[in-house]
C-alpha cells in the first residue's frame, strides 16, 4: 500500500511539473524573407539549446512551440544567421541579410572548389555579372579583355568563334588550345563552350600556371578553362526573363576607291608603264582613256560609263556611274536573342532550368546562325549522407557560312561574299544598256558579279549537342565518425555532338561560272560528323581541421576518358536540279569522271586514363601548401612512352595574418604565391605512332580500278602519309610562378601580380626525312622552347559617395614573350618553316624595305647602282634594305621582320553608377607585334581600295606608285609586297552601356524581384589603330558596329 501511495505521489508531481512547464509556452508564427521582402522556403527555425525546431514553408511561414525568453535561431544557406529572443509577441518576421563573404569567395579550381583567399596558383575567376555586361552570342565573346594573361580573336561571321590563348604560345606544332570543363567535366569533342547561353553560365574559371593545371595532366598544358553553369539556390522559387535586340551594320575602314578615283589611278598606271605612250593624268584625253579602259569582256560597259565623263567634250567625272558593289550584299542585321529561366529549392532539394534563343542575321546576305538552348540541373540530397547532382546543357544550332571557298577555282578566292564585291571596279556597272546582267563586271576574268549571289550558293551546317554531367556524393564521415571529412564523389560526363553540313554552289555563281559566262558545273557536298566522348572520374575528398589550426584536405582521383569519332563526306558535281541541293547524289553516276564524285568516311578512337592525388596543407590560415602528381597514358602516343607522370607544388604565405600586420589598418590582403609544375602535351594524330595504309585504285592483271593498300605512291594518292614513329612520347612543359594577391583601403584597390617562366621539351614535331624511306616526313620529339611573362589585374573603387555615386574600374594587363631555344637539327635554325633559335616561336622572315625611291640626287645615284645589276629602280618604286651593301637582293638579305603574336594584350572596364543608372565602358587592346596585310600591287587591273600612292605631287605617300599591269602576273613591282608589313597594335571600345536598375520599393509594389533595361553601342569605335585603315581586332578592313536594347527581369 505504502509503494501504491508513493507511485501515485510522483505520478502526480510529474504531472503537475509538465502542466506548469506546458503552459509557459506559446505559439509563435511569422514569415522569413530575403532582403527584398521576398519569402524564403526550407529556412532552419530551430531554439537555441535544444534539438526542436522548424522549417518554412513555400510561403517563408513558420509556426513553432517556444517559451518567452527562448531564443529562436534562423539560419540559411547563403543568409546570415538571426537570433531573436521570444518576448510577449507572437508573431515574429525576419528579414534575412544576405552573407556576401560566403557566397562571393568560393572559386572552382579542378576537381574540387576553395575559399579564394586559400588559393596558392594563378588563376582568375570572372563571374556571371561580369560575363554579361553586354548581350554576346558565345561565351568567348563575354570573357574576352576580363582576365589578363587570355588573349581572344574576334569573328565577325555569325556562328563563328575566334581564337583563344592562354600564356601565349608554346608549341611549333601541336595543339595551343586551352582545356575547357564544363561543369567538372573535360570537353573532348570538336565544339568548345560555344554551344552554351551564356546567360545559363555562372562564372569561368581561368587556371593559368601550371601548379593549377597540372591536376588535368596532358590536357592543362595550354591553360584550362573551368566553366560553372548556374544551379539551383535554397530559397524562394524565382522566374527570370533576359532579352535583348540588336540592329548590326558593317563598317568598312579602306572602302574600294570611287569610281572618279580609280579612274585617275589607272591613268597614272598607264603614264608610269610607258609616259611617251599614254597621256599624263593631268592632262587626260578622251583618246588615251578609250585604250586603256578597254573592257571587251563586259561587252564595253564599264569603258563606256567612264566615256559618259566626256559627254561635253572636256573631263568631267561626275559624269561618271560609281557603283559601290557592296551595297548589293550588305544589310542592317538583326540579332534577337531570349533567355527563360526558373530556379529555387530547399536546402534539400534545389534545381534550376531554362531554355534560350538566338538568332543572329549575318550583315553580309547569306550568313546567318540560330541557336535553341535547354538547360537543366537539380541538387537532391536524399540523405545525409548522399547528394545526387545532375546537369545537362542542350542546344541545337543552324549556320549558314555564306559564300565560301568550298567549290571555287582556288584557294584564293574570297571567302565571303563582301570580298567578292569589293574585288569589282565602281567604275563597273551590274547591267548593260539593254538591262541585261554583266557576267564580268569591269572586263576582268576572274571576277564575276555577285548579284543575288546569296542565292546561288549556301554552306549550311547543323549541330546537335548534348552535354552532361551526372554525380554521386557519399558523405562518409556522416556515416561513421571514425572517417569525419572523408567522402567519394562519382561523376560520369558525356559529350554527345552531331554535326551536319550541305554544300551547294550554283553553276551560275561567281565561284563555277564559265570565263565566257556561261554556265559552269554545280557542286555539291554532305559532311557528317558524330563525336561521342565521356569521363568517369572517381573520387575520395578528405577534408579536416585539427586543433583549429591544421587543415588538411587530401583529394584521390582515377579517371578515364574516350574519344570516338565517326565522319562521312560526299561531294559531286553536275547535281540534276539545283532543287535537289545536297539530298540526291543517288542520281549521280559515280563511274563518270565528269561527275568528280569523291566518297569518304572514318572512324577515329582515342582513350586516356589517368590517375591523380593532391594534397592541400594550410596552417593557422598563413601558410599554405598544395601539392598534385597525375600520370596520364594516351593511347596515340608510342607503346612504352604512354605513360608519364607530371607533378606539381605551390605555396602561399598570407602575410596579412601576421601578427606584424595586425596595426597596419590600410592592408586588408596580402598573399605571396610561389608556384612550380609540369604538364603534358599528347595533341598529335590517334594513329600517328601505328603507320596509316591508303586504300588506292590501280590497274592489276589487266583489270582496271582494281582496289590496293600502300603507304605511299605518288601517282596514285593526292596526299602522301608521314612514317610512324615508334618511339613518339609527351612534349613537357614546366613553368614556375611567383605571384601576389592584395588588397589595400577596405579593398578598394585590390588585384594581383604574377611574372611566370616556362619550359617546354620534347616538342611534337613533323621532320623531313629522306624520301629514300619512303615518307616525306614524320613526328619526333625534338626541340625547346620557353615561355615568359608578366600579368597585372586591378581592381580599385577611385570615387564611392555617400550621394550614390560609384566609379568602379579594372583593368588587366598582361606582356609575354616566346623563344625557341633548340630545334630539329639542334641549335640549327630552320629556315623553311621561319624558326630560329633565340627568336619568338611564330616570326615573319623576308626582306625588309628603307621606304619609297624618291627623285632627289642622293637617291638618283643609289639606283644607278642597283640598276648597274640589272634592277629597273624609278622614283616611286619600292626600295629594299640591303643588309650586306652589295646592291642585290639575295637570300643574304633576308631578316626577321617581326612577331606575329602580340607582346601586350590589356582590358580596361569602367562602371559608373548612380541611383540605379549604370554607364559602363569597356576597352580592350594589342600591342607589340607585326602584322603582314599584303602591300598594294597598284596594277589598276584589280580593284583598289582607297589608297594613299606616289605621284611626283605626292612623294610622301604610304605606297608606291601605280603601274599597269594584268592582275593575274601580279604587282610591276617586285618589292611593293614590302610595304605590307605593319607594326599592329589597336586599343578599341568594346562596348559602351547606359542601364536603369528600378528600385527595390517599385520592385516589390509590382511583384517582381529586379528590373533592369538598357541600351549599349557595340563596337562603336577605336581609340588608336596604327594603321588607319584596318582593323587589327578582327584583322581585317570590316567590323560590325552594333546597337542593342535589352531587358532583365525577374519574379
Amino acid at each position: 500500500m505504502k509503494n501504491k501511495i508513493t507511485a501515485f505521489l510522483c505520478f502526480l508531481v510529474f504531472t503537475l511539473m509538465y502542466t506548469t512547464g506546458h503552459a509557459q509556452e506559446k505559439t509563435v508564427t511569422g514569415t522569413i524573407t530575403d532582403d527584398t521582402s521576398f519569402p524564403l522556403p526550407g529556412v532552419n527555425v530551430i531554439v537555441k539549446g535544444t534539438t526542436k525546431g522548424v522549417s518554412t514553408n513555400f510561403d517563408g511561414l513558420y509556426s513553432i512551440s517556444v517559451a518567452p525568453g527562448e531564443t529562436l535561431v534562423f539560419s540559411y544557406l547563403g543568409f546570415k544567421t538571426s537570433e531573436i529572443v521570444v518576448g510577449e509577441a507572437s508573431v515574429y518576421n525576419v528579414s534575412m541579410e544576405t552573407d556576401n563573404a560566403q557566397l562571393d569567395e568560393i572559386v572552382v579550381v579542378g576537381y574540387g572548389t576553395q575559399k579564394k583567399s586559400d588559393v596558392t596558383g594563378a588563376m582568375v575567376n570572372v563571374g556571371s555579372e561580369e560575363l554579361m555586361t553586354q548581350p554576346v552570342n558565345n561565351a568567348f565573346e563575354a570573357l574576352q579583355g576580363k582576365a589578363a594573361g587570355v588573349d581572344i580573336t574576334s569573328s565577325q561571321r555569325p556562328g563563328t568563334v575566334g581564337s583563344i590563348r592562354i600564356r601565349g604560345t608554346r608549341s611549333l606544332t601541336a595543339s595551343n588550345d586551352p582545356l575547357y570543363v564544363v561543369d567538372g567535366v573535360p570537353l573532348l569533342s570538336a565544339s568548345a563552350i560555344e554551344t552554351l547561353n551564356p546567360r545559363d553560365i555562372e562564372s569561368i574559371d581561368v587556371l593559368k600556371d601550371a601548379s593549377s593545371t597540372a591536376i588535368y595532366g596532358s590536357r592543362g598544358a595550354n591553360g584550362v578553362i573551368i566553366v560553372t553553369t548556374k544551379q539551383g539556390k535554397s530559397g524562394r522559387f524565382t522566374l527570370n526573363y533576359s532579352g535583348s535586340v540588336t540592329t548590326s551594320n558593317i563598317v568598312d575602314r579602306s572602302p574600294s576607291m570611287s569610281a572618279a578615283d580609280f579612274i585617275q589611278l589607272r591613268r597614272w598606271a598607264a603614264y608610269n608603264l610607258d609616259s611617251d605612250t599614254y597621256a599624263h593624268p593631268d592632262s587626260p584625253t578622251l583618246a588615251n582613256d578609250m585604250v586603256i579602259f578597254d573592257s571587251a569582256l563586259d561587252g564595253q560597259t564599264s569603258r563606256d560609263n567612264v566615256l559618259k565623263g566626256w559627254e561635253n567634250g572636256t573631263w568631267d567625272p561626275s559624269k561618271v556611274t560609281n557603283t559601290d558593289w557592296t551595297d548589293y550584299v550588305t544589310q542592317t542585321a538583326l540579332t534577337n536573342e531570349h533567355t527563360i529561366s526558373a530556379s529555387g529549392g530547399t536546402e534539400k532539394m534545389k534545381a534550376y532550368g531554362s531554355i534560350g534563343y538566338l538568332n543572329n542575321e549575318g550583315t553580309q546576305k547569306g550568313q546567318f546562325y540560330e541557336r535553341y538552348t535547354a538547360k537543366f540541373s537539380t541538387s537532391i540530397q536524399a540523405t545525409d549522407w548522399f547528394t545526387l547532382d545532375a546537369n545537362l546543357n542542350t542546344s541545337w544550332s543552324e549556320q549558314d557560312y555564306g559564300m565560301s571557298t568550298l567549290g571555287g577555282r582556288s584557294g584564293s578566292v574570297p571567302n565571303a561574299i563582301y570580298g567578292a564585291a569589293k574585288s569589282i571596279y565602281n567604275m563597273a556597272v551590274p547591267y548593260d544598256s539593254e538591262g541585261n546582267l554583266v557576267i564580268n563586271p569591269g572586263g576582268e576574268s576572274g571576277i564575276y558579279t555577285i548579284m543575288n549571289e546569296w542565292e546561288k550558293s549556301t554552306q549550311q551546317s547543323q549541330t546537335m549537342r548534348f552535354l552532361g554531367s551526372f554525380s554521386g556524393t557519399f558523405d562518409l564521415g556522416a556515416l561513421w565518425d571514425s572517417v569525419e571529412g572523408l567522402t567519394y564523389k562519382i561523376t560520369f560526363g558525356p559529350d554527345f555532338r552531331h554535326w551536319r553540313e550541305g554544300v551547294y554552289i550554283d553553276g551560275t555563281s561567281s565561284h563555277r561560272i564559265n570565263s565566257d559566262g556561261s554556265v559552269g558545273t554545280n557542286y555539291a557536298r554532305l559532311s557528317n560528323r558524330r563525336d561521342f566522348s565521356w569521363t568517369l572520374d572517381n573520387m575520395l575528398i578528405y577534408n579536416r581541421t585539427f586543433k583549429d589550426i591544421h587543415n588538411v584536405g587530401v583529394t584521390l582521383l582515377q579517371t578515364a576518358s574516350s574519344w570516338n569519332i565517326e565522319n562521312s563526306s560526299m561531294s559531286a558535281n553536275n547535281i540534276p536540279k539545283p532543287s535537289y541541293l545536297w539530298n540526291a547524289f543517288n542520281s549521280i553516276d559515280v563511274t563518270n569522271s565528269d561527275n568528280n564524285v569523291s566518297i569518304g568516311s572514318g572512324l577515329s578512337e582515342r582513350q586516356l586514363s589517368s590517375y591523380m592525388i593532391r594534397l592541400n596543407y594550410g596552417f593557422d590560415d598563413k601558410y599554405l601548401l598544395t601539392v598534385s602528381g597525375r600520370w596520364d597514358g594516351a593511347s596515340q602516343l608510342a607503346d612504352g612512352h604512354k605513360w608519364d607522370f607530371f607533378p606539381s607544388a605551390a605555396l602561399g604565405w598570407r602575410i596579412d595574418k601576421e601578427s606584424f600586420m595586425q596595426d597596419v589598418n590600410w592592408i586588408n590582403q596580402l598573399k605571396l604565391r610561389l608556384g612550380v609544375g609540369t604538364t603534358g602535351n599528347s595533341a598529335v594524330s590517334p594513329y600517328a605512332t601505328k603507320g596509316d595504309i591508303a586504300a588506292i585504285y590501280l590497274p592489276f592483271n589487266d583489270m582496271s580500278n582494281q582496289i590496293g593498300y600502300t603507304t605511299n605512291e605518288p601517282y596514285y594518292s593526292r596526299d602522301q602519309l608521314s612514317m610512324a614513329n615508334p618511339e613518339l612520347g609527351w612534349e613537357k612543359t614546366t613553368q614556375y610562378n611567383i605571384g601576389i594577391d592584395f588588397g589595400f583601403l577596405r579593398n578598394r584597390i585590390s588585384g594581383s601580380l604574377d611574372a611566370y617562366r616556362s619550359f617546354t621539351n620534347d616538342l611534337l614535331m613533323s621532320v623531313d626525312i629522306p624520301t629514300l624511306t619512303g615518307f616525306p616526313s614524320t613526328y619526333a620529339n625534338i626541340g625547346k622552347t620557353n615561355n615568359q611573362g608578366l600579368e597585372l589585374t586591378l581592381n580599385a573603387t577611385p570615387i564611392e559617395l555617400e550621394s550614390g555615386f560609384a566609379w568602379d574600374t579594372n583593368v588587366n594587363v598582361a606582356w609575354q614573350k616566346d623563344e625557341i631555344e633548340e630545334l630539329a637539327y639542334g641549335k640549327n635554325d630552320m629556315v623553311d618553316n621561319s624558326w630560329f633559335i633565340g627568336e619568338s616561336i611564330s616570326v615573319y622572315y623576308g626582306y625588309d624595305n628603307e621606304g619609297i625611291w624618291q627623285d632627289t640626287p642622293e637617291d638618283q645615284a643609289e639606283m644607278a647602282l642597283w640598276n648597274a645589276n640589272g634592277y629597273d629602280f624609278s622614283p616611286g618604286n619600292v626600295r629594299p634594305k640591303d643588309q650586306n651593301g652589295d646592291y642585290d637582293m639575295t637570300t643574304e638579305d633576308r631578316v626577321i621582320l617581326g612577331n606575329r603574336n602580340p607582346r601586350w594584350t590589356m582590358g580596361w572596364n569602367n562602371t559608373f553608377s548612380f541611383k540605379g543608372i549604370e554607364l559602363g565602358i569597356q576597352t580592350y587592346s594589342r600591342f607589340g607585334y607585326t602584322a603582314n596585310l599584303g602591300g598594294q600591287a597598284l596594277t589598276s587591273h584589280s580593284n583598289q581600295m582607297e589608297t594613299d600612292y606616289w605621284t611626283p605631287d605626292n612623294t610622301d605617300a604610304e605606297f608606291q606608285k601605280p603601274i599597269l599591269g594584268q592582275a593575274t602576273s601580279g604587282s610591276q613591282d617586285d618589292f611593293s609586297s614590302l610595304l605590307g608589313y605593319k607594326n599592329a597594335g589597336f586599343i578599341k571600345i568594346r562596348n559602351i552601356s547606359l542601364g536603369y536598375n528600378f528600385p527595390k520599393e517599385f520592385c516589390t509594389k509590382n511583384g517582381i524581384s529586379n528590373f533592369k533595361i538598357y541600351a549599349q553601342a557595340i563596337n562603336p569605335g577605336s581609340i588608336y589603330q596604327s594603321v588607319d585603315w584596318y582593323d587589327f581586332d578582327v584583322s581585317s578592313t570590316i567590323f560590325n558596329r552594333s546597337f542593342t536594347l535589352g531587358i532583365d527581369i525577374g519574379i
